[in-house]
């Protein structure tokens, strides 16, 4: 038997249930007219409550600019819907009603009414729902913030497209977590960080927040905190409140979630990241931070190593049409004359697209070629007085010219606006110049001053280890010098302007730096009264001679550069010139130097290079100037003999013995000829220590090279010998010596040695730049493969050639190899190989060098044999 499971249910409850039923379902048809007209009336309630919450969303939306929540918008939608159907509800009423019957109780169509009824009956219960979740305590919030937000950009900003395309590729690089953009003021850094941030914007990408804060150069951590908060939704009333490392610890929390894009605009020295707050990026943390600044050395800093751009003035082409867009053509077409002005003018703004913008401006109303010729003499002779100049641009840029770490750094810098425009200084020069005014006594100090110059972009490097300046840096460092610290002494500055004769005396009153370099001038007037000069710049010039009075009311003149003047005669009014301490006579015909050049006591550095007519030089006159600190004599062809003799003989002899008495000696450029010279001066540790320049002539069948290894300072190297066979070093040991590297040396000239047969030790020479060979005519290899023999793996791990700039090949008629097998070059702009008839093959890497742009001058037959190589290159 099974089991058995009994259910009782009560048939009066059954009924009961029943008829409680039917009781509701016929209220549906007999409440039916009365639910009609309570519909309407539920319907308007609720249509007055939410035109109160309506209200009070605009208010929050428009003066709180808050967003109304999901809930109320959800609210909001559910009641228009409701609307929606009482409206539809409404339209069958008149068709329902009249189906009515026995005063409403019944129907005709019992089923019909019943349904339209139930339906009704609902909507009261939702209308009355509604109404009561209308009552909401808030209707908006805090808007949430924009991904990224969309900056202003001028849109006739043009050129920067190839550094944009440049960085937005590296932003897709993972390993590249913080990216520097630097760059001299004005140049479009903010312009292009602009196009960064707009690029987010209409770009579909993975980032969560854009996040763009000014920092400028009074950095402070609170006030980017502050805008990183509001950015990222922190902010409010108790953030004030907080401590820095409470703020810190917030942002972290928040941005260590998210991908995020920190954009910092114009930042002067390192920001501590970690400090404010922001998470570093990683390869797990695959956010980024991009920063724009003026130095060089805040990318270092900052940790950007190998992800880091320099900005860089427009190229001619791309300068010309931004200038055309902001003059306009109306202006332009007023006059067929004013276009070629026009881009006189603009060239003066040497691509700066701050300048041409400004100037560019100032001239869209100047409708005449006369104001247009007499803006072209403004900026030339004083760009400062061009209208907005000193407001717009030079005052941007002095804020890097005032953030240099010292008076020396600014000292220096305003020193190099002596020189002409364009002009590119020789590195070394500079620092003579700079140690002759007094800035600095060790001539180690020069570097490290340039090096910080560079970093603050208010200089840039030239070729051969020179330096230039920019236009318009030049011209904002007249105007400090000129009007903002004139009370310093004044600079009167006009080189390249055609000068036939210096200027009046009435002008020189306070000047204390003056330079007429590169004019035209002939005669110097008898006298001229400079009581407070300390430079002055005449090289350049076409002077044959200089009257004995002319330097009479000089008496704080330290600095005389003569260089290049035509001069005959030394003029001997220089040796009255007690405070001297710089004289420049390189590139003079001056044939001999008086006794009385003894008197200038203080002199500090002394440079005779070029001076090819030179032939009597007194003995002792060297070791007199007991302050020396740098000389210079290369390419001269003067021996140092007794007073009154023309000596021809000795080598250089002499010369060594005195400098070897000179006990502040720093810097030296030395001409030696044959072995006995050079043997004296090897002997001597202080010259290797000081010597630059080295100028070798006259030696016969082998020289020795790794004696020259000690020349730890050594940046060029000319050898010219007729004689000359081999340059010798030891390349079959097992191991090649550390000790056989030239590492200082930059520059190699060999000329005329005919009878030498390859320059193999230029190997050890691994950061050479310039390379220069002619009139070899028995070379047949450069890099000998026999001499190298078994240690060519070794040789090649000194990465030969790496930093090699310039390739100059002239007249080796038996030059068949350059190195065995193809190389990098991965600095190399221009290869030159001419009159190298049997040389059949460059050494190059087609596929890095096809990646850059290289200029080639080269015999006919090694230019077809380039095209076959690799005809796209």
């Amino acid at each position: 038997m099974g089991n058995f499971c009994s259910v009782s249910i009560s048939c009066d409850a059954i009924f009961s249930r029943c008829v409680q039923c039917f009781i509701t379902k016929a209220s549906y048809i007999s409440h039916l007219q009365d639910n009609l007209l309570l519909l309407q009336s539920e319907l308007q309630k609720l249509i007055d409550v939410r035109d109160d919450v309506m209200t009070r969303v605009i208010f929050d939306e428009r003066s709180l600019k808050m967003k109304r929540t999901g809930q109320v918008q959800g609210w909001l939608s559910r009641v228009q819907a409701a609307e929606n159907q009482v409206a539809e509800l409404q339209k069958l009423k008149d068709e329902e009603t009249q189906k009515l019957c026995l005063g409403g109780y019944c129907s005709n169509n019992c089923k019909s009414s019943y349904d339209f009824g139930k339906r009704v009956h609902k909507m009261l219960q939702e209308l009355t729902t509604l109404k009561t979740e209308g009552d909401f305590k808030n209707v908006a919030e805090k808007m949430p913030e924009d991904p990224v937000d969309e900056m202003p950009i001028d849109p006739t900003i043009i050129g920067l497209q190839s550094t944009f395309d440049k960085v937005w590729s590296c932003l897709g690089d993972q390993q590249a977590g913080i990216i520097g953009l630097y760059g001299m003021g004005g140049v479009g850094k903010t312009t292009l960080l602009t196009q960064i941030n707009n690029k987010f914007r209409d770009t579909p990408n993975d980032f969560d927040v854009v996040i763009w804060v000014v920092v400028s150069k009074d950095q402070n951590l609170e006030m980017i905190q502050e805008t990183i908060s509001k950015k990222i939704g922190l902010w409010d009333d108790s953030w004030k409140t907080k401590r820095l490392k409470e703020k810190a610890l917030d942002i972290f929390k928040v941005l260590s979630q998210k991908r995020f894009v920190l954009l910092l605009d114009d930042i002067w020295e390192r920001v501590d990241l970690k400090e404010l707050g922001v998470p570093l990026p990683s390869p797990k943390i695959s956010s980024k931070i991009v920063f724009t600044t003026r130095s060089n050395e805040v990318c270092g800093h900052m940790g950007t190593h190998q992800h880091q751009f320099k900005v860089e003035c427009l190229a001619p082409e791309e300068a010309w049409k931004l200038f055309q867009m902001n003059v306009g053509r109306e202006t332009l077409d007023n006059d067929p004359r004013i276009p070629q002005v026009a881009k006189l003018v603009a060239k003066e703004c040497d691509g700066l697209p701050l300048a041409l913008i400004t100037i560019g401006r100032a001239m869209a109303c100047k409708k005449t070629v006369e104001e247009w010729n007499h803006a072209i003499q403004v900026l030339k002779e004083s760009a400062f007085k061009f209208a907005g100049m000193d407001e717009e641009v030079y005052s941007l840029l002095k804020f890097s010219y005032d953030s240099l770490a010292s008076d020396t750094l600014r000292s220096c810098l305003l020193y190099c606006s002596l020189f002409p425009e364009d002009y590119e200084i020789e590195k070394r020069d500079l620092i003579d110049f700079w140690i002759g005014e007094g800035f600095f006594d060790e001539y180690e100090a020069g570097y490290p001053i340039i090096f910080n110059i560079l970093r603050a972009c208010l200089l840039e490097e030239g070729d051969d280890d020179r330096l230039k300046m920019h236009d318009v840096i030049r011209d904002m460092a007249l105007w400090i010098a000129c009007e903002i610290e004139k009370e310093k002494g004044k600079f009167l500055v006009q080189t390249s302007v055609g000068l036939t004769e210096a200027p009046e005396t009435e002008k020189l009153e306070g000047v204390k730096r003056m330079s007429l370099m590169e004019n035209q001038i002939e005669n110097l007037p008898e006298t001229l009264s400079c009581p407070h000069l300390s430079t002055l710049f005449l090289n350049e010039n076409c002077l044959k001679m200089i009257n004995n009075d002319f330097f009479r009311f000089m008496p704080s003149l330290k600095v005389l550069n003569l260089s290049f003047t035509g001069l005959i005669e030394f003029p001997l009014g220089i040796s009255r010139l007690v405070s001297l301490q710089h004289l420049d006579l390189s590139g003079t015909k001056i044939k001999e130097l008086p006794e009385e050049l003894k008197a200038l006591a203080n002199l500090r550095c002394l440079n005779l290079g070029s001076m090819y007519e030179l032939n009597r030089v007194p003995r002792r006159l060297i070791l007199s100037f007991a302050k020396l600190r740098i000389f210079r004599l290369p390419w001269c062809n003067w021996e140092l003999g007794p007073v009154g003799d023309n000596v021809q003989s000795g080598g250089g002899e002499y010369l060594v013995e005195e400098l070897l008495c000179l006990k502040y000696l720093k810097a030296l450029s030395i001409c030696l000829k044959g072995g006995c010279a050079l043997r004296k001066f090897l002997k001597s540790q202080k010259l290797h220590s000081c010597t630059q320049f080295l100028q070798l002539e006259g030696f016969e069948e082998s020289l020795d090279v790794v004696s020259l290894t000690g020349m730890k300072h050594l940046s060029e190297l000319f050898i010219l010998s007729y004689g000359l066979e081999e340059l010798k070093i030891d390349y079959c040991q097992g191991e090649i010596r550390e000790s056989h590297c030239f590492h200082s040396l930059r520059k190699v000239d060999i000329c005329g040695c005919i009878k030498l047969r390859d320059a193999t030790w230029l190997v050890f020479a691994p950061n050479l730049k310039v390379i220069v060979i002619m009139d070899c005519g028995d070379m047949e290899e450069v890099i000998s493969v026999e001499k190298c023999g078994q240690v060519k793996d070794k040789i090649e791990s000194l990465n030969p050639f790496a930093k090699l700039e310039y390739l100059m090949l002239h007249t080796i008629r038996s030059l068949k190899s350059i190195y065995w097998k193809p190389l990098p070059f991965p600095h190399l702009k221009q290869i030159t190989a001419l009159a190298c008839p049997r040389l059949e093959k460059l050494p190059l890497d087609f596929n890095n060098a096809k990646e850059r742009k290289i200029d080639f001058d080269l015999d006919p037959h090694l230019s077809e044999e380039l095209k076959r190589e690799d005809p796209p290159t």
